[in-house]
């Protein structure tokens, strides 16, 4: 199981960004500049389809 933190290599250098890693069976999320903030959690089912709905451009982003 892969735990790292990750952050988009597309983030640049603003440091305004989200991190994520993969634990048991959830997604983690954090504000990449409040490492010791709140992380939320998602299901496996609910992170990707979140994925899924960004690349078919559901979202206003």
């Amino acid at each position: 199981m892969d735990s790292a933190w990750r952050k988009n290599t597309r983030s640049g250098s603003s440091g305004d960004c989200v991190e994520a890693r993969f634990v048991a069976q959830a997604a983690q999320v954090r504000d990449s500049k409040d490492q010791a903030g709140p992380i939320l959690s998602f299901t496996a089912g609910t992170w990707t389809g979140f994925v899924q709905g960004i690349k078919v451009g559901q979202f206003d982003l």
